[in-house]
């Protein structure tokens, strides 16, 4: 046997793979660690490291022969052959870099895994354990053959042999075989060999788990049809599901007590639909399907026998199960499965009352959302409109919406849902309507009784149908398929007069009209969601004698001591939307008549919510303020009614307000007036500090301030106003870089710190000057940068900013140490080119500047670097791996124990098995 060709000794299943003989040579030493066990069957001849690798084809079907413990491998081919894919994973290893897929390491800590598992008296792992471990075993399997892994490692078949015991295992442990088990069985020839021993039939047959009292837990459950899932993924597999009555269990799980375990079956029902109809059987299957595969066709006579049923939670899981099947699954026979089951499906629209009303709906949408109903005429858009006219307005609402918002979609159809989306909006003007006769959004709208007596059986479902309805509208209005007309101004008068209602201030002109404000009144859910789609109106064009209507209710909001800060800050945002969609007139003012009015009116009311005692409401206020004076600072109109208010003045006394939101809200704001010329000066003698301008206000903030929002507010804005050229700024730049550096340094909250980085790289990038790039030079190959000169670079290079980023470049905080290497990265690629810079070699000074940057690494932060040499500091940054410290930066902070190794040393660990007990902390 010394001279056996391994080619002729295995088959011809065993093909050569083409080596290169550089790579024979890399891999030869590898190769004779196993040499003792090729020896040990062969002879001592037969191995040779030139001859051509082969590849290992179906191992199972070669009995390996029976292991020694506490020995090397035996003397059989099975051993062989394991040492042959040992040294094909090394080689493997050599040429594609490490593998993390079970290597010798996990091999070797994977049977006292496994005995810990199966062993009742040790503590379980935790949850996230196992779901760390089942993924990784999923990852193995994904790579490489099912069949492989358990003949290599056979304590796992042992332990799922074990779980069979079920007075030996815990749920936990059980639940976790089970979706092992299907994981293992994704792969038809593993599915094979465990059926082999009947280990799946245990597991998932009638016999098996079913009668255990450990099926009564939940995550048993679940585990079973989690693992029924993973192993749904071949013929061979259908039929062991058809076989051992698995899917009958499927469908009594549906009505599972869990939500969780009830959705999951069926999701596991679908999976099973879709892969019975995946082949060729499903191309030569008739109209009615009678050719469909046996597992399919009782799922489907299941569904059937659902629908036929007066238990409302039976009809709704047969419509989840259609629903979706028909959005995940767009194959032709889908479109058979529909004109099977539509008739039954119509049939519940008969009842009253309709039964699953909301999973009707998902189902239809389902349906016509699908690409392969999109041209075709299957009735089902009569089975829309039928339900649509059936359905209760709550119900009918996300059918209406849904159906407005298909691509295809008959215009009649697309009509009769605007209808029923209006409804509820055009029964509120009917019986608030002043003038009879009136257009509105009655015109074209069927019938509202039903709507009517929604909206007056309880204030909860008056508010419920409301909200949606101003939802849904809200949703529609920006998209392109929405109707058109658009009934803008109806939409507009309904929306105010819901407010109105919703405050008192309407006057009631029915006794319907008494009965909605009643119910109505000081509902906040319908004022947050009427002025929600208030403020997407103004995207639109309204009438102008309604703007003023629209103003009017704003202003009652803002004004009105009742509302609450979550009312007041969508009233803020709807006027800010309609003020500025306003039009502008030429002329001599710079709005239409009404505008200088409102905001006469509006800035009594600003100054008083500045002033507000709850802080959400101030910190609203300023919010609106920052955003109105950066939209409309340039305005004459504007600038005047501000100017002679006292809110530039109230903001700048927020600046020391007791909330810190509130302060960082007010740095904005302030911030955002003086780029505008609008601040105002503030001086008393308990503040003098104030006299000397806001840089010096925010620089006190920035040294002073007790919370982080405030002092990462002033420091973005410091780094837009040097952006902008800010006058405060300006005067000198180098100065007011280094003095914010200089006290962003010693801050504690890492998002400053990043923040001043970001304040060094505008810098840096201002003081380089660099010009915008030529719109012809398009896919010209950039040429080198011109060199820099003396002073320029002296200017880049100080050391206060250096330092300042050197440091930054050790921050424990890995953003900033991220942003620091940006940065410093920057500044080497902008000052490589340097003309004429001369080498500073091994000089004292840089030694100098590298022994202080190794005590900073090392956490000995004291010491300065002084004031070293432009060209030291810049060699010191060619020398450092900038490269790659930004890549190991990049890494997950568990790159170094995340790993399976590490996993199963954990789980092991928390047992006391090593004896090193130590674990990661995930």
């Amino acid at each position: 046997m010394g001279g056996t060709d391994l080619s002729s000794r295995f088959g011809a299943s065993l093909a050569p793979v083409p080596l290169s003989l550089n790579w024979l040579r890399q891999i030869s030493a590898l190769w004779a660690t196993e040499a003792a066990s090729w020896e040990a069957v062969t002879g001592p001849h037969a191995y040779d490291p030139t001859l051509p690798l082969l590849r290992p084809g179906k191992w199972h079907s070669l009995k390996a022969g029976p292991r020694r413990r506490g020995a090397g491998p035996a003397p059989t081919w099975g051993g062989a052959r394991a040492a042959w894919r040992r040294g094909l994973r090394r080689c493997s290893e050599l040429e594609r870099g490490p593998l993390s897929i079970m290597d010798p390491e996990c091999s070797h800590l994977l049977p006292a895994l496994c005995a810990v598992l199966a062993d009742p008296r040790q503590p379980v792992a935790d949850d996230t354990c196992l779901e760390k471990l089942l993924d990784w075993f999923k990852t193995v399997t994904e790579a490489e053959s099912s069949l492989l892994l358990l003949q290599e490692n056979p304590c796992l078949v042992e332990l799922l042999s074990h779980v069979l015991r079920p007075q030996d295992v815990s749920p936990r442990v059980l639940s976790f075989a089970l979706r092992l088990a299907g994981t293992f069985a994704a792969q038809e020839d593993c599915f094979q060999y465990l059926q082999q021993g009947e280990l799946l039939l245990g597991l998932f047959g009638e016999t098996g788990t079913l009668g255990w009292a450990a099926w009564n837990v939940p995550t048993v459950r679940s585990g079973w049809i989690q693992g029924l899932r993973a192993l749904a993924r071949h013929p061979s597999a259908l039929h062991f599901l058809a076989d051992s009555g698995a899917v009958d269990t499927v469908f009594s799980l549906q009505g599972d007590p869990s939500l969780f375990v009830a959705s999951a079956a069926s999701q596991l029902l679908v999976h099973i639909l879709a892969l019975s109809m995946r082949g060729e059987a499903v191309e030569r299957c008739s109209p009615q399907g009678s050719a469909w595969p046996a597992c399919a066709q009782k799922i489907v006579s299941h569904v059937e026998e659902s629908l036929r049923s007066t238990d409302t939670p039976q009809v709704t899981q047969a419509l989840n199960v259609l629903t979706t099947t028909f959005g995940r699954c767009h194959s032709p026979w889908t479109e058979v499965l529909w004109d099977q089951l539509s008739p039954l499906v119509a049939c519940l629209l008969e009842r009253d009352p309709i039964p699953a009303g909301h999973s009707l709906v998902d189902l239809l949408l389902s349906v016509a959302r699908s690409p392969v109903f999109s041209s075709t005429d299957c009735g089902l858009w009569e089975t829309v409109a039928q339900t649509l006219s059936r359905l209760s307005p709550t119900q009918a609402g996300p059918l209406a919406l849904g159906t407005l918002k298909l691509q295809h979609c008959p215009q009649a159809l697309r009509t009769q849902a605007f209808g029923v989306l209006l409804q509820p909006l055009a029964c509120v003007l009917k019986a608030t309507i002043q003038t009879p006769g009136s257009p509105g959004l009655l015109d074209g709208t069927v019938g509202g009784s039903l709507t009517v007596d929604a909206l007056l059986s309880s204030k909860s479902a008056c508010a419920g149908l409301l909200c949606q309805t101003l939802a849904h509208l809200e949703e529609l209005q920006p998209l392109p398929q929405r109707p058109s007309p658009w009934p803008q101004a109806p939409l507009l008068e309904a929306v105010v007069t819901i407010l109105r209602l919703c405050n008192g201030s309407a006057a009631p002109s029915s006794s319907v009209a008494g009965r909605l404000c009643g119910t109505l009144a000081g509902c906040l859910r319908v004022q947050r969601a009427a002025l929600d789609f208030l403020g997407t109106l103004s995207q639109g064009t309204s009438p102008r004698e309604l703007v003023p209507q629209v103003f009017a209710v704003l202003l009652e909001y803002l004004e009105s001591p009742d509302s609450s800060p979550t009312v007041l800050k969508k009233a803020f945002q709807a006027t800010l939307g309609w003020l500025l969609s306003s039009p502008k007139t030429p002329g001599c003012s710079d709005f239409g008549p009404h505008i200088p009015l409102f905001l006469g009116e509006l800035f009594p009311v600003l100054q008083k919510r500045l002033c507000s005692p709850c802080w959400e409401v101030r910190d609203s206020a300023l919010e609106f303020f920052t955003n109105l004076s950066r939209h409309w600072g340039g305005q004459a109109d504007f600038r005047k009614a501000l100017l002679s208010s006292e809110a530039p003045t109230l903001t700048q006394q927020l600046l020391r307000d007791p909330e810190s939101y509130v302060r960082a809200s007010a740095v904005t704001a302030m911030a955002q007036l003086s780029s505008q010329g609008l601040q105002a000066t503030l001086a008393s003698p308990e503040h003098p500090e104030t006299e000397q301008g806001l840089l010096k206000e925010f620089l006190h903030i920035l040294s002073a301030d007790s919370e982080g929002f405030p002092r990462r507010a002033v420091v973005q804005v410091f780094t837009q106003w040097l952006r902008d050229g800010h006058a405060e700024v300006a005067q000198d730049t180098e100065q007011f870089v280094a003095t914010v550096l200089q006290v962003v340094s010693q801050d504690l909250d890492w998002e400053v710190r990043v923040q001043g980085l970001e304040l060094a790289q505008v810098f840096l990038a201002q003081k380089l000057g660099q010009p915008a790039p030529c719109p012809y030079a398009v896919g010209l190959p950039e040429g080198p940068s011109p060199g820099l000169r003396p002073e320029v670079l002296r200017n880049l290079c100080q050391p206060w900013l250096l330092e300042f980023a050197f440091r930054a470049l050790f921050d424990c905080d890995r953003p900033v140490a991220q942003k620091a290497c940006d940065l410093l990265l920057f500044l080497r690629d902008k000052t490589a080119p340097c003309a004429g810079m001369q080498e500073t070699g091994d000089s004292p000074c840089l030694d100098s500047v590298e022994a202080i940057l190794q005590r900073w690494q090392a956490g000995e932060q004291g010491q300065s670097l002084g004031d070293p040499e432009p060209e030291a500091m810049l060699a010191v940054l060619r020398s450092i791996d900038l490269e790659g410290l930004q890549g190991r930066l990049a890494e997950s902070s568990d790159h170094v124990e995340k790993s399976p190794q590490s996993l199963l040393q954990d789980m092991l660990a928390t047992v006391g098995v090593l004896e090193e007990n130590e674990a990661d902390c995930y």
